[in-house]
């Protein structure tokens, strides 16, 4: 499929999600997706894990049977795939026709036990187009997320506007995946952390540093593509009574970033709303012109890349 639109309208969703209620959720995601639309956008982004919402109790020791029923409560609430409510989110982009790509806990089908940190796309006929789980959970999601076990849904989607990709949160540290995404000719690029940009570092070198527009900007600008770096937030009041002493609240910090890895929209900080940002696909062209990572600005004489034993870049 070719490029035909030479600018459209994107929607970066920053929203508040109802934390393990995947009903409310889901009603609410239907309603945003509906909204951003009615915005002129053809693609809208979620952040990760926004159905139903990020846990975090991983990175928290465990502490008595109150971290037990939290944990079976969140995988309860969890999203199958296919089910009922991709269902529900696939119609809604079917009657906005709108493209979707939405974080969700993803609940193994068959072991109704192992939850995956999911981004999935939706396109605009109302059809799941695929599904990337993360591939490595980080430092304490290890408690609460399963590894993604193959190297299939490093994929890029061709959507007639755009060329669209997806990754979760800290997978745009491994630099690998980013690869595998810029050599097949991401266009567009849907970064989906958590949300949280503190305004200034901690006082302690070691301690952990949210770098979600570090590294979103770093993928603009290496990949020569537009970045929907979409953060999901949610206030102290929003945590439920259970659980809420091992959960933090994210204030968001959603962006949008041009080819060059500059910010053009955003960020917006601790409330919710919807950017919107044309984008203008002759601007990736110029980028392209100067740094094509996976065609004239690489060597893949002296290197190459496979997924799964299958050759993506090098000759």
């Amino acid at each position: 499929m070719t490029t035909t639109k030479p600018t459209f309208k994107i929607a970066v969703i920053q929203a508040t999600s109802v934390l393990c209620d995947r009903e409310a959720s889901t009603q609410k995601a239907c309603h945003l997706i509906a909204e951003a639309a009615s915005k002129g956008a053809v693609l809208a982004a979620f952040s990760e894990n926004w159905l139903h919402g990020y846990g975090g109790y991983g990175w928290q020791p465990v502490d008595g049977p109150e971290w037990w029923d939290f944990a079976a409560k969140f995988n309860e609430e969890a999203v199958e795939i296919p089910s009922e409510t991709t269902d529900r989110l696939c119609a809604a982009a079917k009657e906005h026709e709108i493209d979707v790509v939405i974080g969700v806990v993803e609940r193994d089908a068959r072991t109704q036990g192992t939850l995956y940190c999911t981004a999935l796309i939706i396109g605009r006929e109302g059809e799941i187009l695929g599904k990337h789980r993360k591939l490595k959970p980080t430092c304490g999601e290890r408690a609460e997320w399963g590894e993604n076990q193959t190297g299939e849904s490093l994929r890029v989607y061709d959507r007639g506007y755009a060329k669209i990709s997806a990754l979760n949160c800290w997978e745009h540290f491994m630099l690998l995946p980013s690869f595998a995404l810029m050599a097949q000719g991401t266009q567009i690029h849907i970064a989906l952390w958590p949300g949280r940009e503190p305004a200034e570092p901690p006082a302690a070198p070691q301690a952990m540093w949210p770098r979600q527009h570090l590294m979103s900007r770093a993928f603009a600008s290496a990949g020569a593509c537009y970045v929907m770096c979409v953060g999901g937030v949610r206030k102290k009041d929003d945590l439920p009574k259970e659980g809420a002493k091992w959960l933090n609240p994210s204030t968001g910090d959603s962006v949008i970033i041009d080819p060059r890895g500059e910010i053009i929209e955003g960020p917006l900080h601790n409330e919710e709303g919807i950017l919107v940002a044309e984008v203008d696909m002759s601007h990736i062209r110029a980028a392209k012109a100067v740094v094509d990572n996976a065609g004239h600005y690489s060597r893949p004489d002296v290197f190459e890349l496979r997924v799964d034993g299958n050759k993506v870049f090098g000759k």
